[in-house]
């Protein structure tokens, strides 16, 4: 028969269950090889720690694209310069020029007003008036003037749209026939006129149109710091414009020979492709700046008065106006018979019934 009585567990609790369980070293004697490894991270800790000579400081990284000089030069600091200041002035002070005037007169605007009863009274041309003799006779002259200047413009350039209006002699008619074909030229669709007055001693274009004179052509002859377009004067006649004879001088022909006056034509010619410049010059026997203004001229209007101008007296003022190839002669101050049929008369007649 087998014994069945229980035995009584040895030792205690603790030490029973630390046989079955590892509580870890803190719970039980230290084993052979713990103790080996615990003495050989000692000896790692307690050797020496002695400088290393082969390390080097550190370099910063550098960009493959610089250049190697730029890390090995040391940096200085440029020294600081002030910028060199202008002098305060260039000239002594009585030597300034003086400052330019502003132009009193300029393109822009309604423009000058032109009594249209002033030029009914003056016997000139009134643009809108019913279609008379005197409009058609300017018809016919204008006509043939336009037609000149296509055959010119081929060999002469700009040069055709000039156009100069002169004399024999004083008292010819020559200021009434340019202001009439003037405002004859502006009634055409593709023209803006600019009349010039060129008779420098006796100007007369402005007073003729009832305005007062201003800075004009002489002045910027001989002064280049003025601005031609601006002594211009734009009048309520549409495509009219005006160019006063400016102040006087001495040395108008003298003027006129230099180079300013070609710059001067050629400015106002650039200024609008369709602009016509009709000159009005003093008589060519009388004095001299007619056969000057001739040499820029591409055509001329030799005004013949019917009972004064001798030929002898026409024949010399050709010969003076040799400078341009183109003269036109027209006759002025003509008679006709009472009753005769004149131009402009066919207006006024009704039809036949």
């Amino acid at each position: 028969m087998s014994d069945t009585t229980p035995r009584k567990p040895s030792g205690s609790l603790l030490e029973r269950a630390a046989e079955v369980y590892d509580f870890g070293m803190n719970l039980r004697p230290a084993r052979q090889d713990d103790v080996r490894d615990r003495d050989i991270v000692q000896e790692i800790r307690e050797v020496p720690q002695e400088p290393l000579e082969d390390v080097q400081e550190p370099r910063p990284i550098r960009a493959p694209f610089l250049e190697e000089e730029a890390f090995s030069a040391p940096y200085e600091e440029a020294p600081y310069e002030e910028a060199p200041q202008p002098p305060a002035q260039e000239f002594p002070l009585e030597e300034a020029p003086p400052p330019l005037e502003p132009p009193t007169r300029t393109m822009r605007g309604a423009g000058a007003t032109i009594d249209r009863a002033m030029l009914a009274a003056k016997g000139l041309l009134v643009p809108g008036a019913p279609i008379g003799a005197l409009v058609e006779e300017f018809r016919q002259v204008k006509r043939q003037l336009l037609q000149t200047a296509r055959v010119v413009r081929k060999s002469d350039g700009d040069r055709s749209r000039t156009i100069l209006v002169c004399s024999a002699k004083p008292n010819d008619g020559k200021t009434y026939c340019a202001v009439n074909l003037a405002i004859s030229m502006a009634a055409e669709r593709e023209v803006e006129v600019l009349l010039v007055d060129a008779d420098f001693a006796k100007p007369d274009v402005m007073n003729r149109l009832g305005l007062k004179d201003g800075p004009g052509l002489l002045d910027a002859l001989a002064d280049p710091r003025i601005d031609i377009e601006a002594c211009v004067v734009r009048t309520d006649i549409p495509q009219l414009s005006l160019l006063p004879a400016g102040k006087k001088s001495n040395t108008d022909t003298e003027l006129l020979a230099s180079r300013r006056t070609s710059e001067i034509i050629a400015d106002l010619l650039a200024a609008d492709p369709k602009r016509l410049l009709i000159f009005d010059s003093p008589p060519v026997l009388a004095a001299s700046p007619a056969s000057v203004l001739a040499n820029h001229a591409g055509q001329v209007l030799l005004i013949v008065r019917a009972d004064c101008t001798s030929e002898g007296d026409l024949r010399d003022a050709v010969a003076q106006l040799d400078g341009c190839e183109h003269i036109q002669l027209v006759l002025n101050a003509v008679s006709f018979v009472p009753g005769g049929r004149r131009f402009g008369s066919y207006y006024d007649q009704e039809d036949a019934k």
